[in-house]
């Protein structure tokens, strides 16, 4: 069954969607995105993706061609016309269309898509009770990795080599630090205390990331945000991952280095149970 897609305006058959080959998208990579979860029907801390959206389109300054009421209307004409109960709603703006040229088109409208994806029982992923393998790789990506743009060639390569390695995923650091994952925020937890890198234009400025910390510190757990090398990870007692899509996703494996039992560990199941508990609670 085709889905229904969003495009500059209108709902359309996915194999009536379409956008032109001058697309600044399509040449330069000039264009943001988020991805919003759907649990049960309903958007899983939207009003976090859509202030983030509206800052990485300020950063390039690029104009907004929906407002953030619009936004949320037509999030939820997706849901509706694809009955989606647990999936996800990818959302991409662009500079627009015009002839190939480095230099910003002035009066270019952006190019705005949404689609959905079905994810069933996307909460009750089984990575979850096993736990997941990372690999280390050098990062190598622009230095702006707080604006979520669709530059994302070299993530992808990092999660290609990561599957060659018989992992799951990749760790990104530079000058010996963890920066992120892929496309997700790392931690690691040690005699109890999370670990996370602080905010700054080398990370992206997660929406779960923030939802995660603040449970952490109403739940009295203890929480140091610095960088961290991957011999400190290594030597940790537990690991994990928060995206929007995974949620909060224990790492138990760094580099061929298991970490603690090899299961999951306690501090990251937790969070995962208060994350999906308070989200729920909380979506629209």
């Amino acid at each position: 069954m085709s889905r229904t897609v969003y495009v500059n305006g209108e709902y359309l058959p996915e194999e009536e969607a379409k956008v032109s080959v001058f697309d600044r998208g399509f040449l330069f990579a000039d264009g943001v995105y988020e991805v919003t979860s759907v649990l049960g029907g309903k958007l899983i801390d939207f009003g976090g993706h859509a202030k983030r959206l509206a800052r990485s389109l300020s950063e390039l300054e690029m104009d907004a061609p929906v407002t953030e009421e619009e936004l949320l209307e037509i999030h939820r004409q997706l849901v509706s016309r694809n009955d989606i109960d647990d999936g996800l709603i990818y959302l991409q703006i662009t500079r627009g269309a015009a002839d190939r040229d480095f230099h910003y088109p002035a009066d270019t409208a952006p190019t705005i898509v949404l689609f959905t994806q079905s994810k069933p029982g996307l909460a009750d992923n089984p990575a979850a009770k096993a736990g997941i393998k990372v690999i280390s790789v050098e990062d190598q990506r622009w230095g702006r990795r707080d604006i979520k743009t669709v530059q994302l060639l070299y993530p992808s390569m990092c999660k290609m080599a990561a599957k060659k390695a018989g992992a799951d995923d990749a760790w990104l650091v530079e000058e010996g630090k963890v920066t992120e994952g892929t496309s997700n925020n790392a931690y690691i937890v040690k005699d109890g205390k999370i670990i996370t890198r602080e905010l700054s234009h080398d990370i992206l400025h997660g929406i779960t990331r923030a939802a995660v910390l603040r449970f952490a510190q109403e739940a009295q757990m203890v929480v140091e945000e610095r960088a961290f090398t991957i011999d400190e990870a290594k030597d940790a007692d537990e690991a994990f991952v928060t995206s929007a899509s995974a949620f909060v996703m224990p790492v138990v494996e760094i580099d061929g280095a298991v970490l603690g039992d090899g299961k999951p560990g306690a501090v990251a199941t937790r969070l995962r149970e208060i994350y999906l508990d308070e989200s729920r609670k909380t979506a629209i």
